[in-house]
């Protein structure tokens, strides 16, 4: 039949080894795996990143100091009429 065991000191203490044990362990083998899930988790983040990104080219022949420019900007810069009149007013002591 099913015996059914007493609440007592000494179970008490078996089950709280029992869980300190355990922690300790997960806490010991998540110091031992964590850098590899790690570094796998950042490969795949760059993975992702390259490929959502069309996997930028690097441009190796680019001399330390030198500048590029890949796009031009916009140079239309067209003044907004409707934003209202300017008013100048002087500070009074």
């Amino acid at each position: 039949m099913l015996e059914i065991q007493q609440a007592g000191p000494m179970n008490f203490i078996r089950t709280l080894l029992i869980i300190a044990l355990v922690y300790y362990t997960l806490k010991f083998l998540a110091r031992l795996f964590a850098p590899f899930l790690m570094k796998k988790a950042v490969q795949k983040m760059q993975e992702r990143a390259e490929k959502q990104y069309g996997g930028a080219k690097k441009n190796n022949d680019v001399k330390v100091g030198e500048t590029i420019i890949d796009k031009k900007p916009n140079q239309s810069k067209e003044s907004d009429k409707s934003v209202g009149e300017y008013i100048d007013f002087e500070e009074i002591d």
